[in-house]
């Protein structure tokens, strides 16, 4: 099945299993040259219903770029067409179901943003001095072929070339820098499957420094950080100084962080959200106050490494599962570091709730609420509800089974409450119902 939201993007006949993605850019011109090759594995041909036959055609997501290769097993196909930010790819023999193949697809071009009437501009943006990229939900196209879909994840392998003064930061561990005469190439891998929205670069004349506290100790996880020079020192490190305890709180709610390290980027521009990554989150000048004015963004974005990037969604229907828990986990910090409690941020979140249209249901909140406040704060409370209703250590064990079970893959909504009623002492059902499946705002239940 297609995504319900966005069945113009992505292709189920296939699934990947990994990218080898190679790119340079040139940051004053904003020209990137690309070679993208991506591994698969054939899936069924045929139509909905029908017995699965082999594949003789195949889509990948890509902006409008000018290819000069399309290969197939290392061989050009019967035929590609490119339109539409679709290129579709006829190989030179039926794929049979199960068969593994390769795309190699070289292009170049200047990367353009996808523009969406909800969200503004998607995927690859140049800045002033670099290039930024966040895709969520379906941008990812702006800068490589792909199948642009949330349930199908892969391993990466990134490897970006800019001008020497330049920084490159992308999704997994650094494994390798080469300095060339002008110009450095930075690789990345990402062993962990991730899906393409969550695929970033961040280019940019940043400072490498390590999150001050981060990576000490058994079982500390390393917390690299790249900072334009004017913000670090003093306010980066004074904003971002309990990030550290924020990930020790968090695996012992929600179970050992997924990756192997957590990157963050400040860029030198402001942003009106931070936006999380696999492995790194990506935050504006101003949200670097020295005041720790945006230190519940720093708990939201840290948060998504479990619920949206391990966790992924296996449709965009379900995005409460990523931004209701993100929520919830900034009350959780606030609650643990001395600052007002779940229960006192619930009962503020469900007043403001109630003052608004009440036209929502955020278990399918249809794509252009896709980011709706209304998803976010009403997901955290259906959080706290069962979390009230519960208990804190039957609360805290479903997450621990719940990332575990599900670690490197997609999760439903259905799948979470299956679960939950399986820790709960009385049915859940209707709790969920309410809070879930129904428009109608939902009581909050004080605590026992």
């Amino acid at each position: 099945m297609t995504d319900s939201y966005f069945p113009l993007h992505g292709d189920d006949r296939y699934r990947t299993t990994s990218y080898d993605l190679r790119v340079e850019y040139i940051p004053h011109t904003g020209r990137l040259t690309g070679r993208a090759l991506v591994a698969a594995i054939a899936g069924s041909g045929g139509a909905p219903g029908t017995a699965p036959g082999p594949l003789t055609a195949f889509d990948l997501d890509l902006g409008r770029f000018r290819l000069t290769k399309v290969l197939v097993d290392g061989r050009p196909p019967a035929r590609y067409t490119h339109r539409g930010d679709r290129l579709r790819i006829q190989p030179a023999r039926p794929l049979p179901p199960g068969t593994p193949f390769t795309v190699e697809v070289r292009y170049a071009g200047v990367p353009q943003p996808v523009r969406t009437r909800e969200w503004g501009e998607l995927g690859w943006e140049q800045l002033e001095e670099g290039a930024l990229v966040a895709s969520q939900p379906h941008g990812a196209r702006s800068w490589f072929p792909c199948n642009d879909r949330p349930d199908d994840k892969a391993v990466y392998r990134i490897a970006v070339t800019a001008p020497t003064p330049y920084a490159v930061v992308a999704n997994g561990s650094l494994v390798s820098r080469t300095i060339g005469a002008s110009t450095t190439t930075w690789v990345y891998e990402q062993p962990a499957p991730m899906a393409s929205y969550l695929a970033s670069v961040q280019i940019g004349p940043y400072e490498l420094v390590e999150v001050a506290g981060a990576g000490a100790g058994a079982g500390a996880v390393p917390q690299p950080a790249a900072v334009p020079r004017a913000l670090t020192g003093g306010p980066f490190e004074h904003d971002f100084a309990r990030q550290p305890m924020m990930m020790s709180l968090f695996q012992d709610l929600f179970g050992p962080y997924p990756f192997e390290d957590y990157q963050v980027v400040v860029v030198d521009e402001e942003l009106d959200v931070p936006v999380e990554a696999q492995g790194l989150s990506v935050f504006g000048a101003n949200h670097v106050d020295g005041r720790r004015g945006s230190e519940r963004l720093i708990a939201h974005e840290l948060a998504h490494q479990w619920f949206g990037n391990s966790l992924t969604v296996a449709d965009w229907r379900h995005i409460w599962l990523n931004e209701g828990f993100a929520k919830y986990a900034e009350w959780l910090w606030s609650e643990a570091a001395g600052g007002p409690s779940a229960a006192v941020l619930a009962s503020r979140s469900h007043a403001r709730l109630a003052r608004l249209d009440q036209d929502i249901r955020i278990a399918d909140p249809g794509v252009r609420r896709l980011f709706d406040d209304r998803v976010y704060e009403r997901g955290a409370l259906t959080l706290h509800a069962l979390r009230t209703e519960i208990g804190h250590p039957a609360f805290a064990a479903l997450l621990r089974e719940w990332t575990a079970t599900h670690r490197h893959g997609v999760v439903t909504t259905e799948e979470f409450v299956e679960l939950a009623a399986r820790h709960a002492r009385r049915p859940t059902a209707g709790l969920f119902t309410r809070w879930l499946y129904e428009a109608r705002l939902p009581d909050l239940a004080p605590p026992d």
